[in-house]
């Protein structure tokens, strides 16, 4: 059914800060935009992505993300009640299929590395929408990241460390920049009880 009315909630901030999982605890439904990633085939057809100083594809930067697409899974989960959602590989960089991601009620949580980039569109629709920024220490983000990465295979340990010592240095400036953008700036543990009680309140 549609779900017009129920809010959707940003859950923005960098990568290992905790945004997966609590999206995926108190979303109903978890929309993960990071999904939506373009894939590494598109590099150069039309225009090359953007590089890192060392030279390796830039995937923290939005023009690697499908903004428009995001937007629009956004849209059909509010007007349909229902969107397909990539299942993106980041050790590939490409769709292995897609899934369905369907509204249960709400709240709506839709997390990412770029949702500074979302939240003016979202707010120019009409659409009712909170954002929020989790504010983690940049040395336990970096750790909680460079642990799962590897874990996980995400990419070869040369690049991680390249681009964990990057985000490290960049993880201040990122977060005002998020400020600036209006999100508001909030303690993992606060925002955590703060999305319980929305949780709890749509049912």
């Amino acid at each position: 059914m549609p779900l017009s009315s129920t809010p959707v909630i940003l859950v923005g901030g960098p990568s290992g800060s905790g945004k997966s999982y609590l999206a995926n605890r108190f979303g109903n439904p978890h929309l993960p935009l990071d999904e939506f990633y373009r894939q590494i085939s598109e590099d150069g057809h039309p225009e090359q992505f953007p590089r890192t100083g060392y030279g390796e594809i830039d995937w923290d930067h939005p023009d690697t993300w499908n903004m428009p697409a995001a937007l629009n899974a956004v849209d059909e989960l509010l007007t349909q009640g229902h969107t397909m959602v990539p299942n993106y590989s980041i050790a590939t960089s490409s769709y292995t299929g897609h899934r369905e991601v369907r509204g249960t009620g709400g709240p709506i949580i839709a997390e990412g590395i770029f949702l500074s980039e979302l939240l003016e569109p979202l707010q120019a629709k009409g659409i009712n929408v909170q954002a929020y920024y989790v504010d983690e220490p940049a040395l336990l983000t970096s750790i909680r990241r460079f642990i799962r990465d590897v874990s996980q295979r995400r990419k070869p340990v040369l690049f991680l460390l390249k681009r964990g010592y990057a985000l490290f240095r960049a993880h201040g400036a990122d977060r005002e920049t998020y400020r600036a953008k209006g999100f508001i700036i909030m303690p993992k543990a606060q925002l955590k009880k703060l999305l319980a009680q929305l949780a709890e309140t749509a049912h």
